[in-house]
């Protein structure tokens, strides 16, 4: 399974905290794209795709959300639910993210621009691909 949790270095003092995101340092890929989630509803589902080439460092900035993540093998479920912990999705992981609380900022940097093409929408292809 090609993910791992990455806890951020967080500076702070009584004013409050702040965490620095670079690129080829605390993130293991140059940033291409950051874009982010919000407004989210709990009962509703997203995700469900995967990415031929992508990586993805997700961090939930406020609430939290389930991810289930398969590589074609393994499914395992991860809670991001941390401003300080940074979830890295390497390449060809099916994702879903699902119960999210009222209010879940997710804020996702990306390894290159947006491409359509770059996404399976359909867990049977993805199975095929990594199969």
């Amino acid at each position: 399974m090609d993910y791992k949790l990455i806890d951020m270095t967080v500076f702070g003092d009584r004013r409050g905290k702040l965490i620095s995101l670079e690129g080829n340092k605390n993130v293991p890929f140059d940033i291409k794209r950051v874009y982010y989630i919000f407004d989210t509803i709990p009962d509703e589902e997203r995700g469900k795709h995967a990415h031929k080439d992508l990586e993805q460092i997700i961090v939930a900035i406020d609430g939290a959300c389930e991810f289930v993540l398969d590589d074609g093998q393994f499914r395992e479920t991860i809670w991001l639910n941390r401003p300080d912990v940074g979830l890295y999705i390497g390449k060809n992981m099916w994702r879903e993210m699902r119960h999210f609380s009222y209010g879940c900022k997710l804020m996702i940097l990306a390894s290159d621009y947006y491409k359509p093409e770059e996404y399976i929408r359909n867990y049977d292809e993805f199975l095929k691909g990594v199969g």
